[in-house]
């Protein structure tokens, strides 16, 4: 693990001067083991100490990034086993494969498919990250056609999967400038595709036989000079590749070297069901990259789901953005909810709005992302945060009424609150699903 705030403080000048904006020396220190400032902000810093400080606070896998521009990705930087003791930091990367010994025109429909694999979930946008593609015909001028097919197609960086060295520098020649995914190093083939991979300044995953194999290789890498590094144990069995995925993030956190680098995993179980159950294993236990076949959206999207549940940083609910949402064809008579932006409270109450066949607007007052109750007991859901909202969000220019509708479950604000803001304060249910029996009592 990292240094601690002591350890750290025992490299720094003691000066106490402040320029890095902090009060003391060690108030820095316990900040930049805390992750919260870097050690460019400290101006007295020496050569010596920094080298040792950059050395020793380094996270214990690497970052490794693949691709350019908006769809490139980044992994590691990893700190934690579990995600509960702090977060985990970058998500899974879910590639999907095409194989050189399908049409260049089965190629070009399949590219086209997973590009299409976007999501929409809580308000964020998801989707798969690479394309995967297989020298399946050990042939290398196939695959290099295969490679043409899906570069011209694919919106995402593209794995070379091949362990052909003069295949693979065909392929790079075409797609380098893309920063792909060299995926082929083995025993066999090592310095032939390090050389490459130096040579195109691209990232690339070694494979052992087993873990210590694979910590031998990924040595000599290293030592020719090459540190943009993906793992892959050689297990394909769930199991097996379970347990590795296990211990090649325990022993990056204990800093062994040859592990601290993000890992692959391969489902390529022919059964698609089982394949995408194997790969969910992959994305709950440290899998930077997970490869699948299949490009059906049922299949992606539990996928996508999970890892979204994995990765979502437990210290910061999901949240919306404080503003007005419109919920079907509204006019000037349309309801006005109030909410909080906790993203799974806005679309409990967006689908019971829906569901009501009455068209409305909504207003979720940023919280910090919290739920309805709980902001009301931290103090961030309060009459006066709702009153400034409706005096500047513009919904007063959206209604001719004014009158606001807000969680039963919390009434004791309602008096307050109509007091502040001049609005009528309607209390509705206590559950949003209540919404349609309420709209038809006290609204229609």
């Amino acid at each position: 693990m990292g240094l601690t705030g002591l350890e750290i403080f025992k490299q720094l000048p003691k000066t106490n001067c402040k320029d890095c904006g902090q009060p003391t020396c060690l108030a820095f220190a316990m900040a930049l083991a805390g992750g919260k400032v870097s050690l460019d902000q400290c101006p007295h810093v020496s050569d010596a100490a920094k080298e040792a400080l950059d050395s020793a606070s380094a996270p214990p896998i690497a970052l490794v990034k693949i691709g350019t521009g908006e769809n490139a990705i980044e992994l590691g930087n990893e700190t934690v086993l579990f995600r509960h003791d702090k977060r985990f930091e970058h998500k899974t990367g879910i590639a999907v494969s095409v194989c050189d010994t399908m049409s260049a025109d089965e190629i070009a429909a399949k590219v086209d498919q997973i590009n299409k694999l976007v999501f929409d979930r809580v308000g964020q946008t998801h989707k798969v990250n690479l394309v995967a593609v297989g020298n399946c015909s050990n042939d290398a001028g196939k695959f290099v056609e295969a490679v043409k097919a899906a570069d011209a197609k694919s919106v995402f960086p593209l794995v070379l999967m091949s362990e052909d060295p003069a295949a693979i520098e065909k392929a790079l020649e075409i797609t380098a400038a893309k920063k792909p995914l060299v995926c082929g190093a083995n025993a066999a083939n090592l310095e032939a595709m390090t050389n490459l991979v130096k040579k195109f300044d691209v990232p690339m995953v070694v494979k052992g036989a087993d873990l210590n194999e694979l910590a031998a290789l990924v040595e000599k890498v290293v030592g020719m000079g090459h540190k943009q590094i993906i793992l892959d144990s050689g297990a394909r069995e769930v199991n097996k590749v379970l347990a590795d995925q296990t211990q090649l993030r325990r022993q990056a956190l204990k800093k062994f070297r040859p592990f601290g680098y993000p890992a692959i995993a391969v489902a390529d179980n022919k059964d698609t069901f089982q394949a995408v159950v194997d790969a969910g294993v992959y994305i709950a236990k440290y899998a930077a990259i997970v490869v699948i076949d299949s490009a059906d959206p049922a299949d992606v999207l539990p996928l996508i789901t999970l890892r979204l549940n994995v990765y979502t940083d437990p210290q910061k609910p999901i949240a919306v953005e404080s503003k007005i949402y419109e919920i079907g064809n509204v006019d000037e008579n349309s309801p006005v909810y109030i909410t909080t932006n906790f993203s799974l409270t806005y679309f409990c109450v967006a689908g019971d709005v829906e569901s009501s066949r009455v068209p409305g607007y909504i207003l979720p007052v940023d919280t910090d992302g919290i739920s309805v109750m709980t902001g009301w007991a931290a103090g961030k859901f309060t009459p006066e945060k709702i009153t400034e909202l409706l005096q500047t969000s513009g919904i007063a220019d959206k209604v001719k009424h004014r009158k606001a509708i807000i969680p039963g479950g919390v009434a004791v604000l309602s008096g307050k609150l109509q007091e502040l803001s001049s609005w009528e304060v309607l209390v509705g249910p206590r559950e949003s699903a209540g919404i349609a029996s309420f709209l038809k009592q006290r609204w229609l």
